[in-house]
C-alpha cells in the first residue's frame, strides 16, 4: 500500500468491546480528528447497537445510525464502521463472558483482517492502526497492510508496567506459582518503587492463572512489545518514574486525561445504557451534600454486599445517588435490594440503573464518590475535585485504589479488613462527607486536579506528548511510504 506524501494521517481505531474502553477511544478519536486526522472508528455490531438504542430519541434505523454524526457536523472527519464479533447482537456477553472473550482472543482477528483488507482499498486509504492493548492481532494486521502499529492503553501506567513485566513476577514467585506466593513487597519492577501483592490486578493475584483473561493478558503483553508506539491515558507528572522506565524499551507517550471536549457536552454518545437525568434531584440538594455511588459498567458483586452497602447508606443519613445496573449481581438476579428499601430512603436517596456520570459528579451538590475505582471514573472525579471512597471489585481496580489512597491520598478505603459491614460503610461515608479530617484530602485533591489541568494546557506535558506522538506518526508513515514504493519498484524490476 502506498500513500501520497500530502495525504492526511488516516487512523483506524479499534476499541475493546467494553464501556470503559469505548469511552477513551471515542475521546481519542475526537482529539485526533480535531488535530486534522481522518478517523475510521470501528465498534463491534453489538456495542454499536447498544449505544444507538441507549441514546436514541427518534432513531428508527439503529443499524444505520451514525454515532459520530454530531462530531461530523462540527467538521470532524470521523467515519463510523461496525464489525462482526462472532456472536449475534442479542447474545448475553456478560453472562457468558468467558466464551465471549475466548472468541475475541482467538477468532476476532479474522474478522478484523477481512474488514481492514476492504478499508485499505478506500480513498483515502488508512495508514495507521490504533488498537486497544488487549487485542492480540495488531502487529500481524499492521504488517500485512503497511500500517503504523499504535497500541492504546486506557488504564494507568502502573497497571501497564505490572503486566509488561509478568516475566519478573513469575521469576519471583508472585505470579503463576504453584507454591504459596510470597507476601513481601514487590520492588523489582522497573520504575515502580514498591507495590504489595494485594495491590496487583486481580487476575495476577488469582491462583488460577489459566483463566481466559489471564491467557489474554499473557498474549496481549507479548503482542504489545511489537507496537511501534504506545500511548497511555495517564499524566506524566502522576507516574513519572514508571513512564520513564517504559520509555527505555519503546516509544511511550502519556497523553491523558483523554476526556471529551467540554467534558459533559460531547457531541458523541458513548453510553451502553439509557441514562436517567438526575439534574432536578441534585438541584434540590445542598452544595456538597450528595454521595455518588457507582460500581461501573462491567464488574459484579454479591447480593449480600449490596445489602450491607444499602443499610450502611441508610444509617449514614447522607443524601446519595446510587447507580445500580440490572446485572450488578448477575444477568439472572434482578431482585437484590432489601425489600422496601426505596420507600425507606424516600427523598434522601435516588436509585437509577444508569446515568451520565460526568453530569452527576460535576454537579456542585456532589461531595464524594463511592467507586469501584475504574480508571475513567478516577480521572473524571479528579477533574471535578470529588474525593473517593474506594471499593475495588475486579482487574486493575485494586491497583488503581493504591494510587488513589496510598500514593495520591485523595481517597479512603470502604473497609479495611475482613468482610464489608454496614456499620463500617456508614462510618466511612460520614467521615468523608462530614468529617473535618476530610478537608486535608480535599486540598490534596485540588493539587492532583491542577496537575491534570496543567498537563492538557498549552505547553503542558500531555499536550507536548500529543504533538510528539503525532510527529512520530507522520515520520513513520513517510518511512513506510518510501519502503512501499521501493518494494514496488523492486518487484517490478524482478519481473
Amino acid at each position: 500500500m502506498s500513500q501520497s506524501s500530502h495525504q492526511k494521517p488516516h487512523a483506524l481505531l479499534f476499541a475493546y468491546p467494553l464501556q470503559g474502553h469505548v469511552i477513551p477511544f471515542v475521546n481519542l478519536a475526537i482529539k485526533l480528528a480535531s488535530n486534522g486526522f481522518i478517523i475510521t472508528f470501528i465498534n463491534t455490531q453489538s456495542i454499536h447497537q447498544q449505544i444507538s438504542k441507549a441514546g436514541r430519541l427518534n432513531i428508527n434505523d439503529v443499524e444505520g445510525h451514525d454515532l459520530f454524526s454530531g462530531a461530523q457536523k462540527l467538521g470532524l472527519d470521523i467515519r463510523d464502521v461496525t464489525i462482526y464479533d462472532g456472536f449475534s447482537v442479542d447474545f448475553d456477553r456478560s453472562l457468558y463472558h468467558d466464551v465471549y472473550f475466548e472468541t475475541i482472543m482467538n477468532d476476532f482477528g479474522f474478522h478484523v483482517d477481512e474488514l481492514v483488507g476492504k478499508l485499505v482499498l478506500s480513498n483515502p486509504s488508512p495508514n495507521i492502526l490504533i488498537a486497544d492493548t488487549f487485542y492480540v492481532w495488531s502487529s500481524t494486521i499492521s504488517k500485512k497492510y503497511n500500517l503504523v502499529n499504535v497500541s492504546f492503553w486506557t488504564e494507568p501506567a502502573l497497571v501497564f508496567s505490572v503486566y509488561y513485566h509478568l516475566d519478573l513476577l513469575r521469576q519471583n514467585g508472585h505470579y503463576d506459582c504453584i507454591d504459596n506466593k510470597p507476601k513481601d513487597i514487590i520492588d523489582y519492577i522497573p520504575g515502580v518503587k514498591a507495590i504489595k501483592p494485594t495491590d496487583l490486578p486481580s487476575y495476577i493475584q488469582s491462583n488460577d492463572t489459566n483463566m481466559v483473561v489471564n491467557r489474554l493478558i499473557n498474549r496481549a503483553f507479548i503482542e504489545v512489545k511489537n507496537a511501534e508506539i504506545i500511548i497511555c491515558n495517564t499524566v506524566q507528572e502522576l507516574e513519572p518514574e514508571i513512564i520513564a522506565a517504559l520509555q527505555q524499551n519503546q516509544p511511550v507517550y502519556a497523553i491523558g486525561p483523554i476526556l471529551s471536549p467540554g467534558f459533559i457536552n460531547t457531541s458523541v454518545s458513548t453510553s451502553l445504557w439509557s441514562e436517567s437525568d438526575c439534574t432536578d434531584w441534585l438541584d434540590a440538594r445542598p452544595h456538597g451534600s450528595v454521595l455518588y455511588v457507582s460500581f461501573g459498567s462491567y464488574a459484579h458483586t454479591s447480593k449480600e454486599t449490596i445489602a450491607e452497602i444499602a443499610h450502611g447508606l441508610m444509617v449514614s443519613e447522607v443524601n446519595f445517588i446510587w447507580v445500580l445496573r440490572p446485572d450488578i449481581v448477575s444477568s439472572e438476579e434482578a431482585d437484590f435490594l432489601p425489600i422496601g428499601y426505596e420507600d425507606l430512603i424516600k427523598d434522601r436517596g435516588l436509585i437509577v440503573s444508569w446515568c451520565c456520570q460526568t453530569a452527576v459528579i460535576s454537579h456542585p451538590a456532589v461531595g464524594a464518590f463511592l467507586t469501584h475505582c475504574g480508571w475513567n471514573s478516577i480521572l473524571e472525579s479528579i477533574w471535578c475535585s470529588v474525593p473517593f471512597i474506594c471499593f475495588p471489585l475486579l482487574t486493575d481496580q485494586f491497583t488503581n485504589r493504591k494510587l488513589v489512597v496510598d500514593d495520591w491520598k485523595i481517597g479512603i478505603n470502604l473497609f479495611d479488613k475482613g468482610l464489608i459491614s454496614r456499620d463500617e460503610v456508614a462510618e466511612k461515608v460520614k467521615f468523608l462527607m462530614r468529617g473535618k479530617e476530610a478537608e486535608q484530602m480535599k486540598q490534596q485533591m485540588k493539587k492532583i486536579k491542577n496537575e491534570l489541568e496543567d498537563a492538557v494546557a498549552i505547553n503542558g506535558s500531555s499536550q507536548v506528548n500529543l504533538t510528539k506522538f503525532m510527529d512520530d506518526l507522520t515520520s513513520k508513515i513517510q518511512k513506510k511510504d518510501v519502503l512501499a514504493v521501493e518494494l514496488k519498484q523492486s518487484n517490478h524490476i524482478a519481473k
